[in-house]
């Protein structure tokens, strides 16, 4: 895995911002100093552009040409044709940059090939490697936007060949790059080893990207980063028999090298025994042979090529064993330094049982290798996955929609997915299913699902599902018996007390039943952790399991997309009637609840318009899009204040409407700061903003009330400024700075940046990613495939009684959506629970 040859010369000093790009020239000066020519016209800076040719040793004159031709490359001579692998760390140990980019000397790249690079690898540092989209020379079919590999050790690109769709444009994590062009920071490159220059060419990509994978590097596919390949013959002539011989010995070395030790034993023997067949299959067939020897004419040294291709796979083996003593020092490294498991880096082989050969005798030998060794248990690991939300589903959604569609959207890479919604269904995603289900629905989902992750009060209403043996996955990221207390502050005691009772109860209905919990930040895990303990649910079962009992809940909060927002329209400076094109724009960035304190922020704007009358507080959205959620006594009184200081349409403004998903980053871009501000009781200290990851997302500085998570990390990373709760003064002060210093602003517009990686879906997910890999029942709840009864009973209030009120209104909507027989059937459940119960026991 380390460095050979050349590229264990020393590399210079890294010079910050510089990219240098490598090619590498083997007999092919022409092609060389077309691609070289073509970066006349790539959007970046000549200054921080570095082009290094490596010359492996073609034996002509290329060096010369290249020199004549393109005076600006820096030409590296290799003493010897050490292959592309060598001539790639030679580049880079010759090259400057902090990003060190490699393109095939007979590829071309885009304008923008550089920059949107550059631009990811800038922004997120979990991400070592972008890997280009490349499209054939006339940028009509596809040839790499995707690495998959079987599981016999063979990198293949599933989609070349086809029509380039806007199916392709979406950024993913891949397993590999290809070397054809491909991006990744210097310092990376040379501390996991380079290339290995065993390999010579081919494979040596997806050797790499596995190999970063393990490591704990992300590859990034970027398709705004673009190429183009011209597809010359890697090897022109006497080639079919080295490249099939190069192709088998590198699979089974980068096999042996990065597979677990579990897995290797598994794989191992069976790819060894296929790698055999497919050479018999390629060259041992009479007629075969003898077609590719008339068409090799009266070349006999190439008939003799020809003959040898039933020798690829023995002689493959035999290389494998001559290197086994380095391979196996690197497989130790390897083994030991990595940082993620064989299942989590599966999903990114694709389509790994794909048998890549046709022949009936070789596909015959596949299928009894793959059974015989049980190989496709170990790599086919989708899961059927329903994903339950009571809002709905549209343009417009609220934070539940939204956290239900991304979680959807997440596992839809590596699982088959439903999203489901209680609500109205009003969209059509890809990769996965969206629709709206009653009752009868959602059991033919439960029976068709491994795995069910809801949200709010689903097993309240479908009690049902609590008996259910699908994996649940209960989403408790809001702690809405918390919110209530301030929510229905203005109703009577006896209200209150029956509303908490009722969310209490489904809240540990849902803790005692589920199988996995997602919460929204550390503070808030132990909030739950209590409540769980005080359920019985952490008990020796959970603890032997898992000391730390991430297995029972972890930390899932909001995310923001991965791919940076666009600014595609106008929609509030200049556009909203009262806000010029150079005001000064303060975005409140959602819902006004009673949990929040608008009016704190309306008094400081009202301040500070004496200091800045171009102040501009911009409130984004007051009509829910869940019509069951009425509108809140504080958006009333935030209008109200407004109004009697003379502020509205002035200096503050209400957008009366919600801001669809897919339109909220216009608003977000034409802010100049995001603002958050809540008041001071129990709700703030275990609360998650969501909104202020749109801000993050965006890249604006924040000013917010400190208190709670996202309040100490804008004080702790510089975000902005976290201020004291209703204080007006404060808060005037820390807006007027943002705006009216602009290297203060520029700086927390800087943090922002560095911090809103981690925050992106991909990451915030991972926890329930994984879990879904593996899911299993949780160890208390499960023996023998029988739930046990665990806990006594609720441990906060008495068991929840409904009204009659309450139960004319279940009935309905059992009725509504299950029908009579769905009514008959949550009828007789309940007598029968009163009877038992009257009778001192239970069933």
């Amino acid at each position: 895995m380390s460095l050979s040859g050349p590229a264990k010369e020393k590399s210079p000093a890294r010079r910050s911002g510089l990219v240098s790009v490598v090619l590498v020239n083997y007999k092919g000066a022409d092609d060389t100093i077309t691609c070289l020519r073509a970066f006349d016209d790539v959007d970046w800076p000549a200054d921080n552009l570095e082009l290094i040719v490596v010359e492996n040793a073609s034996g002509d004159d290329s060096a010369q040409r290249i020199r004549d031709a393109v005076p600006s490359a820096k030409v590296v001579e290799s003493p010897s044709n050490g292959g592309f692998t060598a001539g790639c760390n030679l580049g880079v140990a010759n090259a400057s940059g902090e990003f060190v980019a490699f393109i095939n000397n007979d590829a071309r790249p885009h304008r923008d090939w550089v920059k949107a690079a550059i631009e990811v690898l800038e922004r997120d540092r979990s991400i070592a490697c972008v890997a280009s989209k490349v499209l054939d020379w006339d940028g009509d079919k596809v040839d790499y936007v995707d690495g998959s590999l079987t599981w016999y050790g063979m990198g293949y690109k599933r989609e070349v060949e086809r029509p380039d769709s806007p199916d392709y444009n979406q950024p993913k994590d891949v397993l590999f790059a290809t070397g054809a062009a491909m991006f990744l920071r210097a310092d990376v490159f040379t501390e996991v080893g380079g290339f290995d220059e065993r390999f010579f060419m081919f494979y040596e990509d997806v050797d790499f990207g596995w190999r970063l994978n393990l490591l704990g590097h992300r590859v990034r596919y970027v398709p705004s980063s673009i190429a183009y390949h011209r597809h010359h013959a890697t090897i022109e002539k006497f080639g079919q028999y080295r490249e099939t011989y190069l192709l088998e010995r590198n699979a089974l070395m980068s096999m042996y090298k990065n597979y677990s030790d579990e897995t290797l034993a598994k794989v191992f023997p069976a790819a060894m025994a296929l790698s055999v067949r497919r050479s018999l299959a390629r060259g041992g067939d009479d007629a075969t042979v003898l077609d590719l020897q008339r068409s090799a004419g009266g070349d006999e040294q190439e008939k003799q090529e020809v003959s040898k291709l039933s020798l690829t796979g023995p002689y493959a083996i035999d290389y494998f064993v001559e290197q086994l003593p380095s391979l196996q020092q690197d497989r130790a490294k390897l083994q030991n330094d990595r940082k993620r498991s064989d299942s989590e880096l599966m999903p990114l082989f694709r389509q790994a049982m794909e048998p890549a050969f046709g022949d009936p005798a070789y596909l015959a030998a596949y299928r009894a290798l793959v059974e015989a060794f049980d190989i496709e248990a170990a790599f086919s690991q989708r899961r059927r996955v329903v994903v339950v939300t009571g809002d709905p589903l549209g343009v417009k959604m609220a934070g539940p929609a939204i956290r239900a569609w991304e979680i959807a959207k997440a596992l839809s890479v590596e699982h088959d997915v439903v999203l489901a919604t209680m609500g109205r269904c009003a969209v059509e995603p890809k990769g996965f299913e969206a629709k709206s289900v009653s009752g009868r629905d959602l059991r033919q989902l439960e029976k068709w699902a491994d795995v069910v992750i809801f949200q709010g009060l689903l097993l309240s209403i479908h009690p049902w599902l609590r008996r259910s043996e699908k994996v649940l996955v209960a989403d408790i990221y809001d702690p809405f018996h918390l919110e209530v207390l301030e929510q229905e502050r203005d109703k009577s005691e006896a209200a209150r007390n029956q509303t908490l009772a009722a969310c209490v109860n489904a809240l540990n209905v849902q803790l005692k039943r589920g199988d996995f919990f997602l919460c929204a930040s550390p503070k808030q895990r132990d909030l739950w952790m209590g409540q769980l303990a005080g359920l019985g649910r952490v008990n020796p079962a959970t603890y032997d399991s898992d000391e730390t009992l991430e297995r029972l809940i972890g930390v899932v909060p909001f995310g923001v997309n991965d791919v940076p927002p666009v600014h595609n329209r106008k929609v509030i400076k200049g556009v909203v009637k009262g806000i010029g094109a150079d005001d000064s724009v303060i975005l409140w960035g959602g819902g006004i609840y009673n949990w929040f304190d608008p009016l704190t922020l309306i008094r400081a704007v009202d301040k500070l318009r004496r200091r800045r009358p171009d102040v501009r507080l911009f409130f984004l959205g007051l009509k829910h899009p869940n019509p069951d959620v009425p509108e809140m006594r504080m958006s009333v009184r935030a209008r109200d204040l407004s109004d009697q200081l003379g502020l509205t349409g002035k200096h503050v403004f209400f957008n009366e409407d919600w801001v669809s998903y897919e339109d909220r980053q216009n608003y977000l871009l034409e802010a100049d700061i995001g603002v958050s501000c809540h008041l001071d009781h129990v709700e703030t200290a275990y609360s998650f903003r969501t909104r202020i990851l749109d801000y993050l997302w965006a890249g604006l500085p924040i000013v917010t009330t400190d208190g709670d998570s996202f309040g100490d990390l804008v004080s702790k990373e510089g975000l902005g400024v976290a201020v004291p709760p209703e204080d007006v003064e404060a808060l005037e002060a820390a807006l007027f700075r943002l705006l009216d210093d602009a290297d203060f602003r520029e700086h927390c517009r800087k943090k922002v940046a560095e911090v809103a990686p981690s925050f992106t879906w991909p990451n915030v997910l991972k926890p329930l990613l994984d879990f879904c890999r593996t899911p299993r029942r949780a160890p208390d709840l499960s023996i023998d495939g029988l739930l046990l009864d665990v806990g006594k009973g609720s441990a906060f209030v008495e068991q929840y009684r409904p009204s009659m009120a309450q139960n004319v209104e279940l009935a309905r909507t059992y009725l509504r959506e299950g029908g009579v027989r769905e009514v008959v059937v949550r009828a007789w459940g309940r007598i029968s629970r009163v009877l038992r119960e009257r009778a001192g026991g239970r069933r």
